[in-house]
């Protein structure tokens, strides 16, 4: 039996083919094989995973109505708290840390009978766009283990591209959800910042974070996200929203999607051509293109970083060693001790985004970089309102370029470059989805991003499953998990 998204899963377990626990055994046992090589996993949560498969079962025997979820396997990325089990932010600094409560999300997840398989590989503090920040190795991208699986979330890409989970939850703060569902050829979502509660995420940067899912098709993605997009009066910036899975139509026809030329300067011709095959196709199918421009994308870069550096300045000042995490054992007094603990706990990567953060913030230099990078989100904002006037969402690369070669052949700043299309959206706490699109010359996956205004999921959603059934579901990952029941 061959089992691939949430549909085919949960029709498998409710028509008793498979029992749950079976399901998750099965997937403990393909992470086990294939962790060493994949390094997607930084812990498995085998005695958590069988005991929710086995309550899983009992729900399945006591009939009734029940979530599409129950019972299925699933990763979460390493930054979300779960009591009681591991969680690392890939760091050295929390290698041994298990928290003492839930974050909201996997409050939800085990709450619609989801079953944990593990926590997902990820750059440290999730500051990275290829992985190879974690301090346990970067994860491998399953189509090519020579390239990596993109970050931060990549152990969570890599897991579900290999089909060792059947979706994933990781956290983007600068594309770390769209980037690695682009290397993977995989389906991304970002929500709108507020529309998934962040209660139990650990921060990198507070006014960027947002957690989604990572999953094989839209229609996953759409039955994820409607399970964890609910208000929690426990985060103030919570907002909630109503499910998406019933917008689901596949029409296009009407939708206006802009297309804006800065996205696609100096792009490799791969990707340039496959995203605009991709717009003929909408237009193809009833939608109308639209011509847009947004001359502030060479501004957003430097913007962002100003302010996600900041804002982990900020963040990561709690860890000190006093409390909790990782502690330097030789030290001649407290100031030496904390100095110690952050050089030695904390990789290079995210050392030098506390220090350029510390930097901005600091007197004389505040309102030269900080505050005119605030001025610059507030710009940013102002323009895409404007462009959200005369259309309904935007069609972009979700990255200029495919997977990358493992080993760091770009400099911090040439990755840093690779987030430029994902960055604003973050700036401005917009939704966004990435879904594969087609193939450069290598065979590896191409992804395609739509950006829609606030608590537009339903929009960018619809999109994405129309142009899966235009293209036959082709580019989507046929990564499986085979199971004899």
């Amino acid at each position: 039996m061959n089992l691939n998204g949430i549909r085919e899963t949960s029709g498998a377990l409710r028509s008793g083919k498979i029992s749950c626990v079976e399901l998750a055994r099965a997937y403990l046992d393909a992470a086990e094989r294939r962790n060493a090589e994949l390094r997607a996993f930084v812990s498995l949560t085998e005695e958590t995973a069988l005991a929710q498969a086995a309550a899983a079962d009992e729900r399945l025997r006591g009939g009734g109505e029940s979530s599409e979820l129950l019972g299925v396997p699933f990763v979460l990325k390493d930054n979300i708290s779960t009591a009681g089990l591991r969680t690392t932010c890939a760091s050295r600094m929390l290698e041994n840390y298990v928290p003492i409560y839930d974050a909201a999300v996997w409050e939800l997840l085990r709450a619609e009978g989801a079953v944990l398989i593990g926590k997902g590989n990820m750059d440290e503090f999730a500051m990275g766009s290829t992985n190879e920040t974690s301090y346990f190795g970067g994860a491998r991208n399953p189509r090519d283990t020579s390239r990596v699986a993109g970050g931060s979330s990549g152990g969570v890409a890599a897991a579900v591209a290999a089909g060792l989970a059947v979706y994933g939850i990781g956290s983007d703060t600068g594309g770390s959800i769209r980037q690695p569902a682009s290397f993977c050829g995989l389906v991304g979502l970002k929500p709108t910042y507020g529309a998934v509660s962040r209660r139990g995420l650990i921060a990198y940067a507070s006014s960027l974070d947002q957690i989604g899912p990572i999953t094989r098709s839209a229609r996953d993605a759409a039955a994820v996200f409607d399970a964890i997009c609910r208000r929690d009066g426990l985060d103030m910036t919570s907002r909630g929203r109503e499910g998406v899975s019933g917008s689901l139509t596949g029409g296009v026809k009407g939708l206006r999607i802009g297309i804006a030329r800065e996205f696609f300067e100096n792009l490799p011709p791969d990707i340039d051509g496959a995203v605009k095959k991709a717009a003929g196709l909408f237009e193809d199918a009833g939608a109308e293109l639209v011509e847009v421009s947004f001359p502030l994308l060479k501004y957003s870069l430097p913007a962002y970083y100003i302010l996600a550096c900041a804002e982990a300045s900020s963040n990561l000042g709690r860890y000190d060693g006093l409390r909790y995490g990782y502690r330097t054992e030789e030290y001649s007094d407290l100031d030496e001790f904390i100095r110690r603990t952050r050089s030695e706990g904390f990789g290079a990567e995210v050392r030098r985004r506390i220090l350029l953060g510390t930097y901005v913030l600091s007197a004389g230099y505040y309102d030269a970089y900080y505050n005119k990078a605030q001025k610059l989100r507030a710009a940013i904002k102002n323009e895409f309102a404007e462009i959200f006037t005369r259309c309904d969402c935007l069609l972009t690369p979700t990255v200029p370029v495919t997977a990358l070669p493992s080993g760091g052949a770009l400099s911090p700043v040439e990755t840093y470059q690779t987030d430029i299309c994902t960055v604003p959206v973050n700036i401005v706490g917009a939704p966004a989805v990435s879904a594969p699109c087609g193939f450069d010359t290598d065979g590896l996956p191409i992804g395609m991003q739509l950006i829609g205004d606030a608590f537009r999921e339903d929009i960018l959603l619809n999109a994405a499953f129309a142009f899966e059934e235009m293209t036959e579901r082709k580019y989507l990952t046929d990564a499986a998990l085979e199971v004899i029941a």
